[in-house]
């Protein structure tokens, strides 16, 4: 504590009182029932300032004065306060004046008419009572100058007679004994006195206290009573226009004007930085001890005493005084609509001021003195001392102690939530945003920021909810309906609001409102107080942070948690990972911010840019990041790698898309509750959600998602956690240098498929990896977009031909499969290959795994994928057969008729006899077209010659006697007869099931067949079934009796059963039965007539008639017979021309 040499503001203040006063008395009064009530003991936080002790004595008023107040009679009263501590105790109480002996303002007649007429009789014996009733009197009521004299120099003689500290040392006895730094002060001189008012806070004696405190109310009534303030502040008074030293050109009653003047300049230059007048340090520091003194009693702050009486009354009459509760009343009420203008600037002042020093406000710094002091708060040696005052950091080093879980009594605790929702209420309070509000609008949007993250830093509002009022307000329903279950005031209220936005349940302000709050929150980890507790010691072990306050420039707070999710999804191999419950608040935060980019602090920063170019238009929910997805090759680097980043976590947890998550809800609840379930997500979940993606739960929102999500993956394979954790070893090794997912899959698809034909003893793919790339590619084949090489290529033809077919399902691969005649060439090309494809690997067909996946589960259980084909084809005609699949299949067969490459087991079994007998047609072919069947009727023909291997001959037959029932398995008869098919045949080629009824009505119409090649592709038929009965599906079930009665010895093939059914019906002695006799004869006349129109091509085709002949063996004993004539005949001239030719030699 200084002690002041000199106290000059005492002789100005002594001057000032013969000199007769201004009329601005006004400003000092007070209602009297107001006066006449008793006041409770303040207990004021005062450290710094002093009061000022008068050593001048015997003082007297001038003799222009018409009052006499001597000082001996004032000494007298001080003297009887001395040998009586009670009766002073007394007098300094105003509820219980106690009559003296002394002289008395009231019986001084320039009071007398204002004291009768403003201050109840019962204060009249108490000189301090009647000071207090006339200094408060109403705004509107005036006091005589003279009297006004008369209690200015009653005031300063009473602080100024050295026997004023002899009282102070009788009442205050027991007090200063326990005070070591009063009980060394210098008698005398006052200092006593100045150290006692220090340390009020600290008097539990209660007559001192009161003495103490009631001095204190005198002394503050005016600035220059306030020893050294107005020696600290008298260049600043004059250069400010506050007011004027010299007297009378104020009203000696009101200048606290001119402390909430220099209160008012000091708080717009934090705010500016500009005045033109900066007020200098020790005027500073005189203003906020000032406000400190004044923190306790609002009565001590002149101007705002008298700017709010009315709306003390009218708010707060029922808040006792002292302690700062007429303050935080006020504070409480100042932004209703009944708070008067000049009482909410004075309490918007006051609150600036305590912004600044944490000491303005009594209540916060008495509650948390225990607290500052054992968290250290006021102890960093790195920061200026300004900076430890303020109220922002004071707040934020006790926050931070709640949250790393440490005790911070409840007191503090409700001190700092009041300032806490004071600052959130009100920005003027933060002199940084003011600040930057006035700077240069292109450095506003940074600057502003930076100071409103600080405002949220100080407020926490991430720790309570209900400090952010317009928060509180706007979310009430909400979270009376949707958080009901969580306690109030709970840090968990906000992730609860945060699972329910974007939901029927959340109102647009709310959302509003928790958008703006989370934007901030986002920004630095501690805000989270779940998360900051939870993940503290991982932050620190991991992430080497340490102090509470570490600067921004060290580590800035958004740093922090990219460390904790990069290490949020390392396996145990990696090492280094979070603990549990740190991991499960990092996964809740990454879920809150997938809800909106701006919530994303590093991916709003790097991608503002694309955001404008690609995404203005996007701004529905979800749909910046989704747009930003989609946009990926487009995007900056920057923007590319946190889009990427993100994308590749999304991939691992998709839960993080919480809109996604929301929507399908009803899916994951009925076929994904398992995985859903699981604490560590690895992509099970998207899986599953793409397997099910066509059940009845799934809505049409969470299917357009899922399916954006598999659009996206195909952009890089690192988005398929799964695929990249399986394959990542083998993609660096047969694949570097690929990113796309499809070009991946591809890659890698083919280098199984090679190994495979090639029958390596070790692929070169590893298991794990075929495993989901198995997955991945039956994902790919659901939908043609998640193949963007043929999505690309035949993107016309969709939109000409399959327009009104939605995606999803195979249903456009399908769609392009059935008009495949009609596509572009590119189109027609990549179909095909398509088509090759599942052809080898029927499980990647979609439609068909999909439509027959219950006859698969019936029929072919225990075959294997690629056989699945095959073995639907075998049970075709089974009764239990599913129409649906039935058809499917048949659209499968006419697929692979149509080219033998589409045949994989045709392909593999005629490997030596397509380029034996058809290498002619191999020579046209391209490779992405069909043959249209010419290959498959070329081996049908050799197949008639029996000249195929036999296991070619095993597959031609298949065909035979699958094309026999259908016709549209016959490409070449489809083609050249389809004219003919329509006019003649139309009935049964309108037939749903198709059992060779076609067949038959162009056998039967051979004669009116007009088109050669279409009479040629009949003939050909003919003479099939000349080869084998089961070809001719007619004949054969019409012989099936005699079949079985006369020729089941005979094996069948190589017509071996229509001999033995020909022999039969040529033995008189064998009875066929009537259908089969006449179907016969049929074909008899048939083969005849094919016999004249199509004769034999070749020796072989010959030889086929004569075996398949009614009279073959008349036809082969004539062979025979000229046979042994030609070798009798070459036997003779054999004989003879060796005996010629010996003769010669003999000459």
């Amino acid at each position: 504590m200084q002690k002041p040499a000199d106290c000059p503001c005492a002789h100005s203040a002594h001057a000032d009182a013969f000199k007769t006063g201004s009329a601005r008395a006004a400003e000092l009064k007070l209602q009297p029932k107001m006066a006449a009530c008793g006041r409770v003991p303040l207990i004021l936080l005062l450290t710094s300032q002093c009061l000022c002790v008068f050593l001048t004595q015997g003082l007297k008023p001038a003799a222009n004065v018409n009052v006499h107040p001597p000082v001996i009679a004032i000494n007298r009263q001080l003297k009887i306060g001395a040998s009586n501590a009670g009766s002073v105790g007394a007098a300094s109480s105003v509820s219980q004046p106690k009559r003296t002996t002394g002289w008395k303002l009231a019986d001084e007649e320039a009071c007398r008419e204002d004291l009768t007429r403003l201050c109840p009789k019962h204060t009249w014996n108490n000189n301090l009572a009647v000071l207090e009733c006339l200094q408060d009197r109403k705004e509107e009521t005036e006091i005589a100058t003279d009297c006004n004299h008369l209690l200015w120099n009653y005031k300063l003689n009473l602080t100024t007679d050295p026997k004023f500290e002899s009282v102070a040392a009788e009442v205050c006895k027991s007090t200063i004994s326990e005070l070591r730094e009063c009980a060394d002060e210098e008698r005398g001189k006052g200092y006593l006195v100045s150290c006692l008012v220090d340390h009020r806070g600290n008097i539990t004696e209660y007559q001192c206290h009161q003495y103490i405190t009631k001095m204190t109310s005198i002394i503050f009534s005016d600035y220059r009573l306030i020893c050294g303030f107005m020696d600290k502040c008298r260049e600043d008074i004059n250069a400010l226009h506050c007011g004027s030293i010299t007297t009378g050109e104020k009203d000696l009653h009101s200048q606290g004007e001119v402390i909430a003047c220099l209160e008012k300049s000091l708080v717009r230059e934090v705010e500016q930085q500009d005045q033109p007048h900066p007020i200098k340090e020790d005027c500073k520091k005189a203003i906020m001890r000032v406000a400190e003194l004044s923190a306790d009693d609002f009565h001590l702050d002149r101007y705002l005493y008298f700017s709010c009486r009315a709306d003390r009354e009218r708010f707060c009459e029922n808040t006792q005084v002292g302690e700062g509760r007429v303050y935080k009343c006020l504070f409480n009420h100042k932004f209703e609509e009944a708070m008067s203008e000049k009482c909410r600037d004075a309490l918007t002042t006051r609150q600036k001021l305590i912004a600044q020093d944490y000491k303005v406000s009594y209540s916060l710094a008495k509650a948390c003195k225990a607290d500052l002091r054992k968290y250290r708060c006021n102890l960093d040696n790195n920061l200026p001392r300004a900076r430890e005052a303020r109220l922002s950091y004071l707040l934020l080093c006790l926050e931070s102690a709640v949250h790393r879980g440490r005790m911070v009594s409840g007191d503090c605790q409700g001190e700092m939530l009041e300032y806490r929702r004071m600052l959130m209420e009100d920005f003027s309070l933060s002199p940084e945003i003011v600040l930057v509000g006035r700077g240069d609008k292109g450095l506003v949007d940074s600057l502003c920021q930076n100071a409103l993250q600080a405002l949220i830093q100080s407020a926490d509002p991430g720790a309570d909810y209900r400090i952010d009022r317009a928060l509180n307000e706007a979310c009430e329903s909400v979270i009376q309906t949707a958080c009901k279950h969580i306690r109030n005031g709970d840090p968990m209220i906000l992730s609860c609001l945060m699972e329910h936005l974007y939901t029927e349940k959340m109102v647009e302000d709310c959302e509003h409102r928790l958008l703006e709050l989370q934007y901030f929150i986002s920004r630095d980890w501690k805000l989270d107080p779940v998360l900051y507790r939870k993940c503290q010691n991982d932050a620190s072990r991991l992430c080497h942070t340490h102090g509470w306050n570490e600067t921004s420039e060290m580590m800035p707070p958004g740093a922090v948690f990219s460390c904790l999710y990069r290490h949020a999804y390392r396996t145990e191999e990696q090492g280094r990972r979070l603990t549990r419950d740190c991991k499960v608040e990092v996964q809740r935060i990454l879920h809150q911010r997938a809800l909106d980019v701006k919530l994303d602090p590093e991916l709003q920063k790097r991608c503002m840019t694309d955001l404008g170019k690609w995404c203005s238009e996007k701004t529905d929910t979800g749909q910046e990041l989704e747009c930003l997805q989609d946009h990926l090759e487009d995007l900056v680097s920057d923007c590319k790698d946190v889009v990427g980043n993100l994308t590749e976590l999304e991939s691992e947890d998709i839960q993080i898309e919480a809109l996604l998550m929301r929507a399908c809800e009803g899916v994951i609840q009925s076929h994904c509750h398992d995985v859903a379930d699981n604490q560590i997500d690895t992509g099970d979940l998207m899986e599953c959600l793409v397997q099910n993606k066509h059940q009845k739960e799934m809505n049409d929102k969470c299917a357009v998602g899922v399916t954006h999500f598999q659009l996206i993956q195909m952009k890089d394979f690192r988005f398929s956690y799964k695929f990249k954790m399986a394959c990542k070893e083998d993609v660096l090794k047969l694949c570097p240098n690929i990113k796309k997912k499809v070009d991946v899959v591809v890659c890698l698809s083919t280098t199984v498929r090679n190994d495979t034909l090639q029958d390596v003893k070790e692929q070169r793919v590893s298991l794990k990896c075929r495993k989901q790339l198995r997955v991945e590619e039956l994902e790919m084949s659901e939908d043609i977009r998640l193949e963007p090489e043929l999505h690309d290529s035949c993107k016309k033809d969709i939109n000409r031909l399959c327009s009104a077919i939605t995606f999803g399902n195979a249903q456009v691969i399908e769609c392009l499969k059935e008009n495949k005649q009609y596509l572009s060439h590119m189109c027609h090309q990549k179909v095909f290959k398509l088509q090759e494809t599942e052809m080898m690997d029927p499980e990647l067909d979609y439609q068909l795994m999909r439509v027959c996946k219950q006859m698969i589960k019936r029929f072919c259980t225990e075959s294997d994928a690629k056989n699945m084909l095959h073995c639907l084809k075998q049970n075709k005609n089974n009764e239990l057969m599913d129409p649906k699949c039935k058809q499917m299949i048949t659209k499968r067969q006419i697929t692979q008729s149509t080219d033998y490459r589409l045949n994989p087991v045709l392909r593999k079994a005629c490997k030596a006899d397509i380029p034996k007998f058809c290498q002619n047609i191999l020579n046209k072919a391209s490779d992405d077209n069909e043959l249209e069947g010419q290959v498959i009727s070329c081996l049908k023909l050799k197949y008639t010659d029996q000249r195929l291997s036999s296991d070619c001959e095993d597959q031609i037959r298949v065909i035979l006697q699958e094309s026999a029932l259908d016709y549209r398995l016959d490409p070449q008869l489809q083609l050249h007869c389809s004219e003919e098919i329509t006019n003649l045949c139309a009935e049964e080629a309108a037939a749903q099931e198709q059992t060779g009824q076609v067949e038959e009505c162009l056998k039967t119409n051979l004669l009116k067949l007009k088109r050669d090649a279409c009479k040629k592709e009949v003939l050909n038929m003919l003479k099939e079934s000349k080869a084998d009965i089961f070809v001719d599906p007619v004949l054969h079930t019409a012989c099936a009796l005699d079949l079985k009665h006369h020729c089941a010895a005979v094996t069948p093939g190589r017509g071996r059963q229509m001999s033995c059914l020909m022999e039969a019906l040529q033995d008189k002695r064998v009875r066929l039965q009537p259908e089969c006799k006449k179907r016969l004869q049929d074909r008899i006349d048939m083969w005849s007539y094919a016999a004249k129109v199509a004769p034999a091509e070749g020796f072989s085709d010959l030889a086929v008639q004569v075996m398949t002949s009614p009279s073959k063996n008349y036809i082969l004993l004539m062979i025979a017979l000229a046979v042994c004539v030609l070798f009798l005949v070459g036997l003779l001239c054999g004989r003879i021309i060796k005996r010629v030719t010996r003769e010669l030699k003999d000459r």
